[in-house]
């Protein structure tokens, strides 16, 4: 029993491990210089993968039934606002990507994301994220790789606020459901291209910032064609979850 608590602690231990690293983000945020933002969005790639595999951790170590009085997921909800919302849009405004006149445009998602974070159901029983699930740190980054110009961002920021409050859905496959193999094998190609970019492998990286958005546009497309199903299977449906959506077993999956 004690090996299991210490394994349990561990695993609590990694997902805060995720704050010392939004430290270190808000630190380089703050420099604002070119190479100190480089290292911001390196660091915002490592909390997302700490954010990504420590549910599974989690999930190995039993550490809801050895912990009991421990809320791990409150812990993660902490870091992710910092890590997902906070400080992606603190970089936004510091790296310029928007005139000081319409700083305040970033207040829409940062509402938008309370608004998100503070919802029972943000997460549905068949496993999809309901509304944009803040992928604030995504938006930045390549907001800031492909220079996007400033009506652009001022779209893309107010477009997504937007759709937090749709009742889409959006693949959260690390805990399976639709697609979620094909997923998983192009988000990790995804991180591959990632790292040789804030590796700086090549000398030009715009090709591969251009290719890794690819997996991003995959994301939102495949995420919307559900959606998009569910609603218009929905006048068909005998019977439909409380999210008003057909059940999951409706959807076809990669492994189908």
């Amino acid at each position: 029993m004690a090996k299991a608590k210490f394994l349990a602690w561990c695993v609590h231990a990694y997902t805060a491990s995720g704050l010392l690293f939004a430290a270190l983000m808000a630190v380089c945020i703050v420099r604002g210089d070119a190479e100190s933002l480089h290292w911001a969005i390196a660091l915002m790639v490592v909390t997302t993968f700490i954010d990504t595999t420590d549910g599974w951790l989690a999930r190995r170590a039993r550490v809801k039934e050895i912990l009991p009085q421990f809320d791990g997921r409150r812990l993660d909800d902490i870091i992710d606002f910092q890590t997902y919302t906070s400080l992606p849009l603190l970089f936004i405004w510091r790296a310029e990507l928007l005139p000081a006149s319409l700083g305040w445009v970033l207040l829409f998602p940062l509402l938008a994301s309370v608004y998100g974070f503070s919802q029972s159901d943000a997460k549905t029983e068949d496993n999809f994220f309901l509304g944009f699930p803040s992928y604030w740190n995504v938006v930045a980054m390549y907001l800031y790789w492909l220079h996007a110009p400033v009506w652009l961002c001022v779209g893309v920021l107010l477009t997504l606020a937007a759709l937090t409050f749709v009742p889409s859905l959006y693949l959260y496959t690390t805990r399976g459901g639709p697609f979620s193999k094909l997923t998983n094998g192009l988000c990790l190609l995804w991180a591959i291209l990632l790292v040789l970019i804030l590796a700086r492998a090549v000398a030009d990286p715009l090709p591969l910032v251009w290719l890794s958005f690819g997996f991003p546009v995959y994301y939102f497309v495949l995420s919307w064609w559900i959606t998009l199903r569910r609603w218009l299977g929905n006048g068909k449906a005998s019977k439909l979850s409380s999210h008003g959506f057909a059940p999951l077993a409706a959807e076809p999956s990669a492994e189908d």
